[in-house]
């Protein structure tokens, strides 16, 4: 018999992945989405069946995390096996202009379904992953981070999370109930939502690069996070649920990085040096040099010529609007309790990461590039 699964949160980047890998692992994959005027299933489409069709893998519930009885529901028509509770306001910066509806969300949200779990008797049936974040650490007490490093949380956001962590972990003492937390650290991909920080830089990037964006602007380049790919790391969700006891674990690559050097990055991969001057809300990025090799063969020879006219200009800028109130500086886990218990190893280091994220982002920016001149370079959108 089939695994029954459902994932809340589903149409968000982590959600669309662990759907696709739990599909191929042959799991009925439930999952549940806001209702919005508009469709919010991109990430998912190519997973979408109709559903007149019989034996379905893929079958959606409007729900919303902030609806107990919805959610009790859901839980008791579906009668799943595994629970990847992936749903949260997740925006930090985002959580301090809406820090109510995050803590209802992120924090009360959690324990709605555990306490569906539980009022419907589903305690020995039902395992449950919820999805902690690196940002319980906020200003870190040990460098680096494990399973038993202290929180100091440094947003509504992370304070929420530090609710969702210890409920679960309560639940799971309380009730023996097999409710797990992933500690995640950063994980990005091509899926990443555009407003999060790795999304802005090389979507920003790709942009510039084509020639419809002439700048981006960031916060504080200095902040330091380790990066891996939402690929690698809804793997260690499914580990972390197929263990014989439910436990909490770090996932991370072990390697930190400054977003300035991510930006450098990126720009790199597309044969692009760029330079860093000044200091705080004063430092800006300067296109420095291209290699006309590189950039012809990832971006497009034609627009090789318009880019090198760029050279000397200023396309990273700091806006201090985009700092947090309070700022967590630095964050890299040490995953080896995922490593030698759950076998888990990330296949993606970051410069893969970025490689795969320019890629795609040079691609959508080309169909809109076409769309904006109004086909003038259709020849350089099927190149």
């Amino acid at each position: 018999m089939s695994k029954t699964a459902l994932i809340t949160g589903i149409t968000g980047q982590d959600g669309a992945y662990l759907s696709e890998f739990l599909i191929k692992k042959g799991y009925t994959v439930h999952g549940i989405k806001r209702r919005a005027s508009l469709f919010n299933t991109d990430r998912i489409d190519h997973l979408y069946q109709d559903p007149h069709l019989d034996n379905r893998n893929l079958i959606l519930h409007y729900g919303d995390m902030t609806d107990s009885m919805n959610l009790t529901r859901i839980i008791s028509e579906i009668q799943p096996d595994e629970i990847y509770n992936l749903a949260a306001q997740s925006h930090v910066k985002v959580s301090f202009d809406t820090p109510e509806y995050t803590a209802n969300v992120d924090g009360l949200g959690t324990l709605r379904i555990l306490e569906a779990v539980r009022l419907l008797g589903l305690t020995q049936k039902t395992r449950i992953y919820q999805a902690s974040t690196s940002e319980l650490y906020g200003l870190v007490q040990e460098v680096p981070q494990r399973e038993t490093t202290p929180f100091y949380p440094r947003s509504p956001y992370a304070v929420a999370k530090m609710y969702a962590y210890w409920i679960t972990v309560n639940y799971r003492e309380a009730y023996n109930m097999f409710a797990c937390n992933g500690i995640l650290f950063n994980h990005e991909s091509p899926l990443r939502g555009e407003t999060f920080v790795t999304r802005k830089v090389t979507r920003a990037l790709s942009r510039i690069a084509l020639g419809i964006q002439k700048e981006v602007y960031m916060g504080n380049l200095s902040s330091r996070r380790d990066w891996g790919h939402a690929k690698d790391y809804i793997k260690a969700m499914y580990l972390i649920l197929q263990q014989d006891a439910p436990d909490d674990y770090v996932i991370a690559t072990g390697v930190t990085t400054t977003i300035r050097d991510f930006i450098a990055k990126a720009f790199a991969e597309i044969g692009v040096k760029l330079d860093f001057t000044g200091k705080g809300a004063d430092e800006t990025g300067v296109i420095a040099a291209v290699d006309a090799a590189i950039f012809s063969e990832k971006v497009g020879e034609s627009y090789l010529a318009a880019f090198k006219q760029r050279i000397g200009e200023k396309v990273v800028k700091v806006d201090p609007q985009y700092f947090r109130p309070t700022e967590v500086e630095l964050l890299i886990g040490d995953a080896s309790k995922s490593r030698s218990r759950l076998g888990w190893e990330p296949k993606y280091d970051l410069d893969a990461l970025i490689a795969d994220m320019m890629a795609s982002d040079i691609k959508t920016m080309k169909k809109e590039a076409y769309l904006k001149d109004g086909g003038y370079r259709i020849l350089n959108y099927f190149e």
